[in-house]
């Protein structure tokens, strides 16, 4: 259709788009049913909208239809109840997109080999969804990216398409806050954040938000605020981390507990949140979501050195995790090299089967290329490709433990029987705090070595 064709249509009012969304009637397309859109399309579903989702991986399709949930924040029951009822069906093919009301679009956004933002999953669905767009629909993007991606990238070929967005299309960005394996806060207790090319794109995006969540939805003036305000969020924490990352590094050698001094500095009732060290940063946002900002800062001739910095600390600490655990060894006349180490825990978080950019994964290749002989064990993965080689979750025995010569904690699962650890493992580094409640010889923690050493 040409752009003389659809502007001649009569444009579609707001009033329209809004009724139909607060009636629930709306259709929706829900773009990427991974850890933010198959929670969305979920919730929009059992609210009474009927939502389709739109998902490259064949797979995935097929569980989802099955009413099989391979997301653990999705219940099995709720999934397959929407399914059952028809509220909610998968599909690969992008015609669905002609009939819907909204389309949400939930893809990846990483990183590339030289930490540029990759925003080819967004380009390759706008190019798959423009034969099928029509007027009056509403199209919002959750993926995190740097600011200006709604504007520049999406807004461009709407308009080429011959809409004018704010009156026959509406176009909005909402930054997905999705915190996996969070049991405090799921999708409907985390506030929204929605920010439209126009006031009514931003009306219209807003509308729908307050239907799906039952929640209070927060408006920016712009995509670009809205873009902004995600990497705000995600790099107030890589920056926080690096901070205590960094202090457990010195505690280490000043012979101080960083752990008891965050515990003393959590009491104080303001000007103070605690952040806690670890062997490295992971998941889909926290390490990647700041190095949009460095990317989008050079154009602009500005250089992001705060966090740039940050972001080094934190690359930094599996390379020290493995350091260390090399010196919990030496502390027993073993080398590293040829030495049994049984890693705790693959995941990049507590309670989750995640393995993206998980640090533990980077201590394990450190491990591997310096001769350590290494097996696994994590609740929640059962298989994991390393360096290339395929390993499996070991059970947690008797035998595993004492067959090891260092039990090495790199993820803090809630359903590890951590006092088996401390009663079976000959040596154990702990980079979680996972044994504060333990004491022993052999125990070793991150940020605490020496003042432990010197204590037994």
């Amino acid at each position: 259709m040409t752009q003389k064709a659809v502007k001649g249509k009569e444009r579609v009012r707001n009033s329209d788009l809004l009724s139909v969304i607060r009636a629930r009637e709306a259709r929706i397309a829900v773009i990427g049913l991974g850890y933010v859109g198959l929670p969305l399309a979920v919730e929009a579903a059992r609210v009474g909208f009927t939502v389709v989702g739109i998902e490259r991986n064949p797979e995935s399709v097929d569980r989802v239809n099955s009413g099989e949930s391979y997301i653990p924040d999705v219940p099995g029951p709720q999934l397959a109840e929407v399914v059952r009822e028809g509220r909610l069906r998968a599909t690969q093919g992008f015609d669905a997109i002609a009939g819907v009301n909204v389309i949400i679009i939930c893809v990846p956004t990483p990183l590339d080999k030289n930490r540029n933002p990759d925003t080819s999953y967004i380009k390759d669905v706008i190019d798959c969804s423009l034969p099928h767009l029509n007027r009056g629909q509403l199209m919002v993007l959750e993926s995190t990216t740097y600011p200006g991606t709604t504007e520049e990238i999406i807004l461009p070929h709407l308009e080429a398409r011959g809409f004018t967005v704010g009156e026959d299309f509406h176009l909005a960005f909402s930054p997905e806050r999705i915190d996996p394996g969070n049991k405090h806060y799921g999708l409907k207790d985390i506030p929204k954040v929605v920010g439209g090319v126009t006031p009514r794109c931003t009306e219209a995006a807003k509308t729908l938000y307050e239907t799906i969540l039952e929640n209070s939805v927060f408006t920016v003036s712009s995509p670009r605020v809205a873009e902004m305000t995600k990497l705000l969020e995600n790099t107030f924490r890589v920056v926080n981390v690096s901070l205590v990352n960094e202090l457990a590094v010195l505690c280490d050698r000043m012979g101080i507990d960083i752990w008891e001094v965050i515990e003393a500095a959590k009491t104080k009732p303001f000007g103070f949140m605690p952040f806690y060290p670890g062997p490295g940063m992971g998941g889909h946002c926290i390490p990647v979501d700041p190095f949009y900002l460095v990317w989008k800062a050079k154009e602009y001739g500005f250089a992001t050195r705060f966090i740039e910095l940050a972001g080094e600390i934190n690359d930094n600490m599996p390379e020290y995790t493995v350091n260390r655990a090399a010196e919990v060894l030496n502390g027993s006349k073993k080398a590293l090299n040829g030495s049994h180490v049984l890693l705790l825990g693959v995941a990049y978080k507590r309670d989750v089967g995640d393995l993206r950019e998980s640090p533990a994964l980077k201590v394990a290749h450190l491990l591997l290329r310096r001769g350590a002989l290494l097996s696994y064990h994590d609740p929640y993965v059962s298989k994991a490709v390393i360096d290339g080689k395929e390993f499996r979750s070991v059970p947690l025995t008797v035998e595993a433990l004492r067959g090891s010569d260092l039990a090495l904690i790199t993820t803090d699962h809630s359903s590890v029987d951590y006092r088996l650890i401390v009663e079976h493992a000959p040596l154990i580094y702990d980079t979680r705090n996972a044994l504060a409640n333990h004491q022993g010889r052999h125990i070793h923690r991150l940020g605490a070595m020496l003042s432990q050493n010197r204590q037994v």
